[in-house]
């Protein structure tokens, strides 16, 4: 069929700034005339003409609602700007690390290689007519879009006056395999719906044991639960976790995915998986039932991930470290070494502990995955994470929920090689967790989060925490008067960033305050809402003594709890007298 371009004049949207995460926003605000288009043609005009022209892309995301009328707008608008071909995963669905994968991995059949993406996600926050949508750009790393291309295509926004589209394009089937050919003013236009899991798939097998891993799973010593909480990860479970490694399908918790994530939160964390953390033993009620030995969650677009063992809980900066600490001998990946590791600025700093026992770089970076990337790309990281539940290596650049469990299912494999046969006691994930304290000591750790704060009332208080950090000796005196038995602070700042391999300078990261035993309070205004301010205080508490590490968290962070409550003015300027959600 042959199409035609026409010229559709428009106007500028104020408010269309990109944060780290894209740009995210509530569906009646996507649904608003161009709104859409005019964000993904201020992205092309943001790209080198090689990045459009004759390029290949790929379109797909976590299948939230207001996806598939997207899917097919940014195909018109891909075919009238003179893009080649667009891949689309079936049913418009590619978690963002397949997508990372898909854009650095797969091969068309004439040989053709991805140069970028767009990525349908607003990722953690809920989906449906009245919730959340999202949009952001991978570049041809796989990785998110650095600040001068987000920076131009808000400039862009901003100066729109016209995109081209190809109205007369007839709707494709995103829901059969298969290729449909058009043919335009420049020349042919294909788009191509492929299997959403098997590039994907095919990478995790280069990467993991899975024999192991299978073994481990068919033991009836070990018993194992995964919830998609109705998130494209379930367009991936069954496929790794029944057909490639043999677990029960019933195993799979919400592994449908659902354009509004049935009517959940897919947020992995303690609060929004009710589900999960029931059926591992951690709810507020006995079951009656027994636990699996090992759970884990995802988030709506599968980067992110929960990792639970039998009424355990692992904490995300635990997590990354414990990945760090066993890589190299239970994953094949990592066999010949690591070249560094990372975390981000507020992640806890038990990392820091395992690279510096291990002779291992390290880096401690902002919020935002695309800093992981490029000390990635210049060959200086393996292992990253962030204590918001994203784990991730250099096999792709973006966070990877899945190959978040895969890694701690190898681990566990690893641990268990003499214990699955015969009599010997499972090693099981408290076991591992509690042997990492023993050995590196335990970061204490928690996250309050108060979402949808008004957003002048949040930076009043970050700007009243800017200004104690004039006089230390003032901000002791305050905290002793609130808790004595809490050590001095050494030292308070805004973090600051400079990137070792492009130079640039990233500033105000989030308001530190360093205490001299090595306990930390930091509080930051997260950009991951798509209204109002998110402000999140992070709390952790250092215990290198192996006799006490076995302390309840909250009674460990309770004297520094009241300090960061009180130090803040949190409930008088939020009028919150308690967080959103405690992680």
């Amino acid at each position: 069929m042959v199409f035609k371009v026409s010229l559709v004049s428009t106007s500028p949207i104020d408010g269309q700034k990109p944060g780290t995460s894209g740009l995210r926003k509530k569906v009646k605000v996507f649904k608003q005339p161009n709104y859409l288009q005019n964000f993904v043609q201020s992205t092309f005009n943001a790209l080198t003409p090689a990045k459009v022209k004759g390029a290949t892309l790929v379109v797909s995301g976590d299948g939230r609602y207001y996806s598939n009328d997207a899917v097919q707008i940014i195909i018109k608008m891909a075919a009238a700007n003179g893009v080649r071909r667009v891949w689309v995963g079936k049913n418009t669905l590619l978690s963002t690390p397949a997508v990372s994968a898909v854009i650095r991995e797969r091969s068309g059949a004439d040989g053709s290689k991805a140069t970028g993406g767009f990525i349908l996600t607003a990722s953690h926050n809920p989906g449906g007519p009245t919730e959340d949508f999202g949009i952001k750009y991978n570049m041809e790393n796989g990785g998110p879009a650095p600040e001068s291309i987000t920076d131009k295509i808000y400039e862009n926004t901003k100066t729109i006056k016209e995109y081209p589209i190809a109205e007369d394009l007839p709707i494709v089937d995103i829901s059969a395999i298969g290729v449909s050919s058009f043919e335009g003013p420049g020349g042919k236009f294909d788009v191509e719906v492929f299997d959403s899991a098997d590039d994907y798939v095919k990478l995790m097998k280069s990467i993991f044991d899975f024999e192991s891993i299978r073994k481990l799973l068919s033991s009836p010593k070990f018993s194992f639960c995964y919830d998609a909480m109705h998130g494209v990860a379930g367009a991936y479970a069954h496929r790794i976790f029944v057909e490639e490694l043999g677990s029960q399908e019933s195993s799979l918790l919400n592994c449908v995915p659902k354009e509004d994530f049935g009517g959940g939160h897919p947020d992995p964390n303690l609060t929004y998986a009710k589900e999960l953390v029931a059926r591992m033993g951690l709810g507020k009620s006995d079951t009656g039932v027994e636990p699996p030995e090992f759970g884990a969650a995802a988030d709506g677009d599968a980067d992110r991930n929960m990792i639970l063992g039998k009424r355990f809980f692992v904490t995300p900066s635990d997590s990354v470290a414990i990945i760090a600490a066993n890589a190299v001998g239970a994953i094949p990946y990592f066999s010949t070494g690591l070249k560094g590791v990372a975390r981000s600025m507020p992640t806890s700093a038990a990392l820091d502990v395992v690279a510096k026992s291990l002779n291992l770089k390290f880096f401690e970076v902002p919020t935002g995955w695309k800093f992981f990337g490029n000390l990635m790309d210049a060959g200086m990281c393996s292992v990253c994470g962030e204590e918001s539940f994203g784990t991730g290596s250099d096999h792709i650049r973006e966070k990877d929920g899945i190959w978040a469990v895969l890694a701690w299912l190898s681990i566990l494999a690893h641990k268990n090689k003499e214990t699955l046969d015969g009599d010997a006691e499972l090693v099981t994930v408290e076991d591992i967790v509690r042997k990492h304290w023993a050995t590196y000591g335990r970061h204490y750790y928690t996250r309050y989060d108060y979402e949808n704060v008004d957003a002048g009332k949040a930076k009043e208080l970050m700007e009243h925490l800017v200004k104690l950090q004039s006089s230390i000796p003032e901000v002791n005196k305050m905290v002793k008067g609130i808790r004595s038995d809490v050590a001095n602070v050494s030292s308070a700042d805004e973090f600051e960033y400079k990137d070792p391999v492009d130079g640039s300078i990233s500033k105000h990261q989030g308001i530190r305050y360093l205490f001299e035993d090595g306990s930390r309070l930091v509080f930051r205004l997260s950009g991951t809402g798509s209204e109002g301010a998110t402000i999140r205080l992070y709390i952790e508490q250092y215990e290198k003594d192996a006799s006490k590490t076995g302390r309840e968290s909250h009674e460990a962070l309770s004297p520094l709890v009241d300090i960061a409550l009180k130090l803040s003015k949190m409930e008088e300027f939020t009028g919150r007298s308690a967080p959103t959600v405690i992680t």
